[in-house]
């Protein structure tokens, strides 16, 4: 994680403290289970919530410390606690095996986590809401391979945006139910040593499901849904942030980042006003696109478990999660301050001469009796004349000059194939569609 990248609240979801805190809640609630089970004195559980409720601080370096000895975590930390709460300690981890503890804790990291990105997704929704509708019907040009198209509106451009989106967070909505599992279940995953009811009551309070099978651990298919979606999301923020970057080139200039009172553009140019914001999150969503192989090579672990799995999600665990919050934050107030030149699009839209409305009048010579062939060649050899003089020709003067598009259209025909509102008839049937 780097801190330059991270913001607070997701952070302290990760945090070392916040980690063994859940640990205790799984252990206290397992214990409080089997208390009432009969299976160790209920007095067990009474002395872990009764040391609990005096909101006790998590000494990590102590932790730490016995760590260093035991080479092993969760008895480190059950040794720590044991020293705070006394010899009622020992009917922690009854039936037990670290997996339950490390498993579950990382089921409610996630989840947690979770809750956070979808929040940051419904703030970018209603960005790109409230900028969509604020431009509905701002005309501008469609490029396809980077070269102008037809007209749309960057209304459309954005209310796009805002669906796939919407994509992204119902995926999400899915991806934490599947992570969101909980294992209780002992050595192999047998129940053998503990009853499946302590495993019901630990996914309760919890608030997480049981998992109806596991090996020890939690299957890994789980996580790696989980981070193939996370990808996908950062995959989604980087289509938008690169239409910004290009909107955003000196020769376009249709939309850029909000550019601060005293910021600087270049060390060495004080003219410039470069897309920092957007080029930023194209590098943080490869990073977090990256996180998805590993999570899917977890998948396969050797027989009932090994933990080849364990140092992996030590990393993409938090890092993904901490990049993903910080790049949805960043990009929705990208969005909301987006700068954008309705002016300088329209000047764009012009620029060719009125290429853009080449489609229409094939169409029309189609209506018209002419082969689509034929139409297609009088409507593109009056159209690279355009081209070549770099717009400074018309293509409807020409196509009225021309007799065999004449003797097929009157002049009036042509003028009304060159409307730029009817290219906007259905810009309210998508919004209708994309927004209700």
């Amino acid at each position: 994680m780097v801190p330059r990248y991270a913001r607070p609240a997701m952070t302290a979801i990760w945090s070392a403290e916040e980690r063994y805190r859940i640990w205790f809640e799984i252990e206290a609630h397992a214990t409080q289970k089997l208390g009432e089970l009969g299976v160790v004195p209920e007095s067990g559980a009474k002395a872990l919530w009764d040391w609990w409720a005096t909101n006790p601080a998590i000494d990590v370096p102590a932790i730490d410390a016995i760590e260093a000895v035991t080479k092993h975590d969760v008895i480190a930390f059950l040794d720590w606690v044991a020293q705070q709460v006394g010899p009622d300690a020992r009917f922690m981890h009854q039936g037990m095996t670290s997996s339950d503890v490390l498993d579950t804790t990382l089921a409610v990291q996630l989840a947690r986590a979770s809750d956070l990105l979808l929040t940051d997704l419904d703030e970018l929704l209603a960005a790109l809401k409230r900028r969509a509708e604020e431009h509905k019907y701002t005309p501008t040009i469609g490029r396809s391979h980077g070269i102008h198209a037809e007209p749309t509106t960057f209304g459309v451009k954005l209310a796009q945006a805002y669906a796939e989106f919407a994509r992204c967070r119902q995926r999400l909505v899915a991806a934490r139910a599947e992570i969101a599992t909980c294992a209780i279940s002992g050595a192999v995953g047998t129940f053998a040593n503990i009853d499946p009811s302590v495993e019901e009551y630990v996914a309760e309070k919890l608030g997480l499901a049981s998992e109806p099978v596991s090996t020890q651990v939690i299957p890994r298919d789980r996580h790696a849904m989980y981070f193939a979606t996370l990808a996908v999301i950062a995959s989604s923020i980087e289509r938008l942030a690169i239409e910004i970057r290009h909107l955003q080139r000196t020769e376009v200039l249709e939309a850029e980042e909000y550019f601060s009172p005293g910021q600087k553009g270049s060390s060495a140019m004080p003219h410039k006003r470069n897309p920092i914001l957007t080029e930023n999150l194209t590098g943080q969503a490869r990073m977090i696109r990256s996180y998805a192989l590993p999570a899917m090579e977890n998948v396969a672990l050797w027989h009932e478990r090994d933990i080849s799995h364990s140092s992996v999600e030590r990393f993409i665990g938090p890092d993904a999660t901490i990049t993903l919050d910080f790049a949805l934050a960043r990009l929705t107030g990208v969005v909301d301050k987006l700068l954008i030149y309705p002016e300088r699009m329209q000047k764009n839209l012009d620029r060719m001469g009125g290429l853009v409305h080449s489609q229409r009048v094939l169409l029309a010579l189609t209506q018209a009796g002419l082969t689509r062939d034929d139409s297609y060649r009088l409507v593109q050899r009056n159209a690279m004349k355009v081209w070549e003089s770099d717009g400074a020709l018309s293509l409807l003067e020409l196509l009225k000059a021309d007799p065999e598009v004449s003797a097929a259209l009157s002049a009036e025909e042509l003028e009304d194939k060159f409307n730029l509102d009817y290219h906007f008839k259905q810009v309210d049937h998508i919004f209708d569609r994309v927004f209700g």
